[in-house]
């Protein structure tokens, strides 16, 4: 896993927790010895089993389950004054929330033009029938990747003033075309 993604989640925890808390979940995933208090270098890439460990630890310490802290994080990405410029750039992807959506298969391209060894999930996304409904599949992604997804989608609906409701529908199978199968969300915007 990149360092960028453990260093966002490091950055997570430590502003809406605090510094205590992290540290006690680097200690729980067994990390200390290997992070330290220096934290995470954002252009390190780490054996994802680090991440799974770290991300384990942390619903553990908190109490809280992985999906919700996973889509908190999403959240956090977006409307934290830490993470301004993150949104900012997202807000390239059009002047309506229905044109940022339309812009999230460019996602993964643009991530590599600033950070070339960084690795985001291909997401596609279907227009359903009725006006209003979409579909977004994370395919080849980590299992939890569509919460962080969904939280940066709220957050960014609010950053819109767009009335949504997202839902996570698990995941799906491998594609029409024998790729990898992936995460699905489904996205009813009612007003923008």
């Amino acid at each position: 896993m990149h360092g960028l993604m453990n260093k966002a989640f490091e950055a997570f925890l430590t502003d809406t927790f605090g510094q205590i808390v992290w540290h006690q979940v680097l200690r729980q995933a067994d990390l200390w010895d290997q992070i330290g208090p220096d934290g995470f270098e954002a252009l390190h890439v780490y054996d994802d089993e680090v991440t799974c460990r770290l991300v384990a630890a942390a619903t553990e310490a908190l109490g809280r389950p992985l999906e919700s802290l996973l889509e908190d994080m999403g959240t956090y990405l977006v409307s934290h004054p830490r993470t301004a410029p993150l949104r900012r750039l997202l807000r390239f992807g059009g002047s309506s929330y229905t044109d940022f959506l339309r812009s999230l298969d460019d996602l993964p391209g643009r991530a590599r033009l600033a950070v070339p060894e960084l690795e985001l999930p291909a997401l596609r996304l279907d227009e359903g029938g009725a006006a209003g409904q979409f579909q977004i599949t994370c395919r080849g992604c980590q299992p939890g990747f569509g919460h962080i997804l969904m939280g940066v989608l709220r957050g960014m609906a609010d950053d819109y003033g767009a009335l949504v409701v997202p839902e996570h529908l698990g995941r799906a199978s491998g594609g029409e075309d024998g790729g990898p199968g992936g995460e699905v969300l489904s996205m009813a915007v009612h007003d923008q």
